[in-house]
């Protein structure tokens, strides 16, 4: 199929250069890409309903006769419409059509036709506005729906389908070999594809997805895995020795075994391995990663080395540099931060002693990969919260070294099959122990008519000296009504909950001086109360607030409510998260269990992943990987399977650049090139 990436799409008749610039705009260049083009869904013709048995709002499929021809009408601002009535042997029903020029030519009276839709109504009675249809001739049939854009019609885009599917040899070379398919009961690809586009059957229709969705599973993880072994060759980083024990003097607490092992594992990769290390050090919500990533840090900085710790946000930036200043505030070792309300003479202040080699150590966010700033000797990167860089942002603070280190953090646990695909092109390092002074933090559900007493609950932890977080209402239409609900919210506990104890404001259309003077007022126990959105999500820690109230709890996703969840618990008290909902749906009340009965974010994660797929550990995917055509991160069997797949395929065949491989090789650079990654060659 490889020749048929290299045809344009305007090769196929009746697709002339406007109609492929409307192809390319759905990301079809070639006929190619329109067989990969998979439907986002299906109508099912196969069982059709009598005009008798319809019901109001239902969707249906019905055989019936069109009465006389379809008989078009002006309405007002030029538009048409255009109407017709349609029987079977039970009744009859009218169908109505807007501003389609042609379907009094496509339709027929006196001829019998398929037609899907839903029910309506008008003061005629039941119709079908603007159903799809198909001569009866054509059979009853599962019909694919393609994503469309204007001006390109699912009814064009499945005639272009069919007229590449014909371009489809009988026999096509497949990517994934003979042997392979056999062991693991997947079908051939030409099936697969010809079955996907129009399955004559929903089990067609499965036995085609299963291996597609396959396919491209085994393809990414073999991808990921080769990009971790032909990564960025030799390192020229030396590191010899090792001052780990060295660092825990410095510490006012002793590291916990998990922490002690994860340093051990990145300590091993830069010592012992001739290529940079690439690790990622994976642990719930205050299971010290942080000092993990400074015992390896300091490692690097006292072998002569730089170091760049990169934060997400710019309060999590202030956070770490005045820990790591802390930290270091004995020693030789200079920190600096470098972020983007820096003033211009302060980022050209820290740039030229990053150069000149002066500071050993910088902190900072997105600024610490823009053009101006150099570094003298870069000998380790660190990222927080993985999820929220993309492969190519740490690619470009990667190349401000000559191939150093890399150390990337995450405190969203994700689960072990979908991190061995998402996170494949990195060694794992799980925390999964919590240090001794931590208590799990207590999670109660409310309703909305409890909310009185979670206030006064609020009050009497207050009294007792600690502080409150309320994550307010979430509001789905935009973010300044978001932060309008947030500020009105605020006025009100001022007001009549709280008036006499201080409550704060933080959300994300703050400036971020304002949002760092509210935190550190916060932090100050100057404000007992902080409102907030989900801002504080990432990068707060105030050991001394032991509440946090998450309204409209049933909007989050599990991964999300135990990242708020963590925000409480950081000092030696107990602490409590109150989750309140008025919605009692099963979901809401599976979702709010689950939270009630565990602190475990690993299983959590697994939870979240069944009941509702990835997008709440990456958000609109910052994760970095290729955009899969047919693949669903959530579908765990799936996922096992193709790393099952992927382990087979190596162990039978050693390396994927082998000759009898050279067809799922194209595929995985393919893949690849697409996603914005460099070929695997």
């Amino acid at each position: 199929m490889t020749s048929l990436y290299k045809m344009p799409v305007s090769n196929l008749s009746g697709i002339g250069a406007k109609r492929a610039a409307l192809f390319n705009k759905l990301g079809i260049m070639s006929v190619g890409d329109l067989l990969n083009f998979y439907p986002r869904t299906y109508e099912d013709w196969s069982t059709v309903e009598k005009i008798e048995n319809l019901e109001y709002g239902g969707i249906y499929c019905i055989r019936a006769v069109l009465g006389a021809p379809i008989i078009d009408a002006r309405i007002s601002g030029g538009r048409i419409i255009s109407k017709g009535s349609v029987y079977d042997s039970t009744g009859s029903l009218q169908i109505v059509f807007f501003n389609n020029r042609y379907i009094s030519q496509m339709l027929k009276g006196g001829e019998e036709y398929f037609f899907y839709g839903r029910i309506t109504s008008d003061s005629f009675g039941m119709q079908m506005v603007a159903p799809t249809f198909s001569p009866v001739s054509d059979g009853m049939k599962i019909h694919p729906v393609y994503k469309q854009t204007a001006g390109l019609v699912n009814k064009t885009i499945s005639n272009a389908v069919k007229q590449a599917l014909k371009l489809l040899p009988q026999k096509i070379n497949d990517p994934l070999p003979e042997n392979v398919r056999n062991a693991f009961g997947l079908c051939p690809l030409r099936q697969a594809i010809n079955d996907i586009h129009f399955p004559s059957t929903r089990e067609k229709l499965e036995i085609a997805r299963k291996r597609l969705v396959i396919e491209e599973l085994v393809v990414l993880n073999l991808g990921m895995r080769n990009l971790k072994r032909h990564s960025r060759g030799i390192s020229n980083i030396k590191i010899r020795d090792d001052y780990s024990q060295e660092f825990q003097t410095l510490l006012p607490f002793s590291l916990t075994g998990a922490q002690k092992r994860a340093v051990n594992d990145c300590i091993s990769d830069i010592i012992n391995k001739n290529v940079p290390m690439n690790r990622l050090v994976q642990g719930d919500v205050g299971s010290g990663k942080t000092a993990v990533a400074a015992s390896v840090c300091y490692t690097v900085l006292k072998n002569g080395f730089q170091a760049a710790f990169m934060a997400p946000t710019e309060i999590l930036a202030r956070q770490h540099y005045k820990t790591f200043s802390e930290l270091f505030e004995n020693t030789d070792i200079k920190v600096g931060l470098l972020t983007g309300s820096l003033k211009e003479s302060e980022k050209k202040q820290i740039r030229q002693e990053l150069a000149d080699g002066t500071i050993s150590m910088v902190v900072g966010t997105h600024a610490l990969i823009t053009d101006k700033t150099e570094f003298k000797n870069l000998g380790i990167v660190v990222t927080d919260e993985q999820h929220r860089f993309g492969v190519a942002q740490r690619a470009k603070l990667i190349a401000k070294g000559e191939n150093p280190h890399l150390l990337v953090m995450s405190a969203t646990p994700i689960p072990r099959t979908l991190g061995l695909i998402i996170f494949g092109d990195l060694d794992i390092s799980v925390i999964d122990e919590l240090p001794p002074s931590r208590k799990p933090v207590k999670t109660v559900f409310r309703s909305a008519i409890q909310r009185r007493g979670v206030y006064e609950f609020i009050s009497s932890e207050v009294k007792a000296g600690r502080q409150a977080y309320i994550v307010c209402p979430l509001v789905e239409e935009s973010e300044l009504e978001d932060v309008a609900a947030a500020e009105e919210y605020a006025a009100e506990l001022m007001l009549k909950e709280f008036p006499d104890i201080p409550v704060g404001l933080v959300h994300g259309q703050m400036k971020s001086e304002e949002k760092e003077k509210v935190m550190q007022k916060f932090v100050a126990n100057e404000y007992s109360v902080l409102v907030a959105t989900t801002v504080i999500e990432v990068g707060v820690d105030v050991p001394n607030a032991s509440v946090i109230v998450i309204e409209n709890a049933e909007r989050f996703g599990l991964s999300q409510l135990h990242q708020l969840r963590g925000r409480v618990g950081r000092g030696s008290f107990q602490s409590y998260c109150i989750l309140i909902s008025d919605k009692a749906g099963q979901t809401t009340r599976q979702r709010i269990e689950i939270m009630c009965k565990t602190n475990d974010g690993f299983k959590i994660a697994d939870e979240d992943l069944k009941m509702r797929g990835p997008g709440d550990f990456f958000g609109e995917r910052q994760h970095g990987l290729p955009q899969m055509a047919i693949a669903d991160f959530a579908d765990i069997k799936s996922l096992e399977l193709s790393q099952k797949i992927a382990d087979y395929i190596l162990f039978a065949y050693k390396d994927i650049c082998c000759d009898e491989l050279r067809l799922l090789k194209a595929e995985i650079d393919r893949l690849f090139e697409r996603g914005g990654q460099n070929s695997l060659n």
